[in-house]
């Protein structure tokens, strides 16, 4: 329920903090003192958009904010899903600065405007005269009969069974898809394996190994040259390097005889001569094994070929990413075996989950059927009572498709509604006026409330048009209705504002020449004066006033 109304800068209004009976309010007030101002600044924080800058002081910035009690609500699961700290007092508050600038906010965290009022459609229900919409919502006159109905058990068991179903629905037509793509890209993919399996790309090392061959056995004559020459150098002429160093240590070994101290210079010659004839040798071997061939050459060339000519095609550099992006693609080819095993598994689970929720949705749909007539005969009643004898509202429940299963089920529920003799039911958008919808939707809510918590309701001057004892039948529905909920009524029919818990007076005031909109709470004595005053006029006399004392004991008792 909305505990608390606080407006500053908004309108008419500098500054209002209002506290709500928890049952029945009455709001009172002369036509333009405003109270229309503060409906609308209650609908800042439930969301709707701003249609014009409205500041008493055109300096500061706006702040409307609503404190709701929202306990008995069960709607925790909202603050979840949208990652919102949940309190059992909740509050919702929007700042509209000078400039035209909105912020919005849920206990402090700051929201988007569709959060804000998403949220305010949980917390409360406006109704006026040209405000009747909600009752010619398929949703909401599911809502109707299945809380008058108390299918809440059979419908939620019906709706986690319809979840895992459009869960499992939504995968199957995922992988179908797929199933789909992948197998127009079969035979695309099964060539681009095919060409590089056929490449037989193993050792991520290879194309290294090759590049270097390649060039060896490009340079193959330039190579044994070098070597040749090498080898003259250090073993074959006259003047070669093995044949100086042989005649140098002949000399140490002959000095050595009268130095010993040559000794060590000896052996380090010595070994130094080994190690020139070993390097002789690996040079005869290498010259021998380097050879000017050809056709090795080109099957060289060739296979580097191969290898570019994927590289490039698949945007790489290297053998090992050639051999991932193969084994990617088996995966590929592979997965399409596995997907359509796994499609037919999801074809199973979701036709017996169809099979299930259709038995789940014929059970909701008789509880519906049985509860209808009695729908049908206690709103009749009530329209009775409150003036409209032959009112009549005929519920329409059909049984759809097995394939229209939705998240209520599968009915279509229409209201259908006359409110003449003589006249055939039909939808309430064409055949009733603002005053008859509002009277409607006045004695669904009545009947709702005994069955499910409802949010906060307000009714916007619905009594046009009525008066008497009718007025007194509304006000007394009113009443009823508000021992299960809060509601608030705009009214200027005594009778109704008579039945009220907590009577508010909304009024202009005259302060340093600017006018402000102001609303009290009235004490008992203020309020049999200005139920007076709506009995009679400005000036009420004593017949007045004792009639609106008549009026409110009557209300109590």
């Amino acid at each position: 329920m909305l505990s608390r109304l606080i407006i500053r800068n908004y309108a008419l209004i500098e500054d209002l903090d209002i506290a709500f009976s928890g049952k029945l309010n009455i709001i009172t007030g002369e036509t333009g003192a405003g109270k229309s101002i503060i409906l609308g600044a209650l609908s800042l924080i439930l969301g709707q958009r701003i249609e014009g800058r409205y500041f008493f002081n055109q300096q500061k910035k706006c702040v409307i904010e609503g404190h709701f009690e929202i306990g008995a609500y069960q709607i925790a699961a909202f603050f979840e899903d949208k990652d919102l700290d949940y309190e059992s007092s909740t509050v919702l508050r929007r700042e509209i600065s000078a400039d035209g600038k909105s912020r919005a906010f849920i206990n402090d965290t700051p929201v988007n405007l569709t959060v804000l009022r998403e949220l305010g459609e949980l917390l409360i229900d406006i109704h006026s005269q040209h405000a009747t919409l909600e009752i010619n919502n398929e949703s909401f006159q599911l809502l109707v009969v299945d809380s008058i109905a108390a299918n809440d058990l059979l419908l939620k068991n019906y709706q986690e069974n319809y979840r895992q179903y459009k869960s499992i629905t939504q995968k199957l037509k995922i992988l179908e898809e797929r199933s789909h793509q992948a197998k127009a890209d079969a035979d695309y993919y099964q060539f681009q394996y095919n060409e590089l399996d056929e490449a037989s790309l193993h050792d991520e090392f290879e194309q290294e190994a090759l590049e270097q061959e390649l060039n060896a056995l490009t340079h193959a004559e330039e190579i044994k040259k070098s070597l040749l020459t090498v080898g003259s150098a250090l073993t074959e002429d006259e003047q070669s390097t093995v044949i100086l160093l042989k005649e140098a240590l002949l000399q140490l070994q002959h000095a050595e005889k009268y130095l010993p101290e040559v000794h060590e210079l000896s052996e380090r010659l010595n070994s130094a001569l080994i190690e020139i004839r070993d390097i002789a040798a690996e040079v005869e071997i290498l010259e021998s094994s380097t050879l000017i061939d050809e056709s090795r050459a080109d099957v060289v060339n060739e296979r580097l070929s191969t290898i570019y000519n994927l590289q490039k095609k698949h945007r790489v550099t290297s053998i090992q990413d050639l051999i991932k992006i193969r084994e990617g693609i088996a995966e590929k080819l592979d997965s399409a075996s596995t997907t359509d095993e796994e499609i037919e598994k999801l074809k199973k689970e979701s036709a017996a989950l169809k099979d299930e929720l259709v038995i789940l949705s014929d059970t909701l749909s008789a509880s519906r059927n049985e509860i209808i007539p009695t729908i049908e005969r206690r709103v009749r009643e009530m329209l009775t009572e409150v003036g409209m004898p032959n009112a009549v509202l005929k519920i329409v429940n059909e049984l759809l498709d097995e394939d229209a299963l939705g998240p209520r089920g599968r009915n279509r529920i229409q209201f259908l509604f006359s409110a003449n003799k003589g006249q055939d039911p039909a939808p309430m958008n064409k055949v009733a006026s603002g005053g008859e919808l509002s009277r409607l939707m006045l004695s669904i809510k009545s009947l709702m409330s005994n069955h499910i918590a409802l949010p906060t309701i307000i009714f916007d001057e619905i009594d046009t048009g009525i008066s008497g004892e009718v007025a007194l039948k509304v006000g007394g529905i009113m009443e009823k209705l508000s021992e299960g909920m809060q509601v608030i009524a705009i009214t200027h029919l005594p009778q109704i504002a008579s039945k009220g818990d907590a009577h508010y007076f909304v009024f202009k005031d005259e302060r340093d020449d600017i006018t402000h909109t102001d609303i009290t709470l009235l004490s008992s004595d203020e309020r049999v004066v200005e139920i007076a005053k709506m009995l009679s006029g400005e000036n009420p006399g004593e017949f007045a006033l004792q009639h609106a004392r008549e009026l409110i004991e009557a209300a109590k008792s």
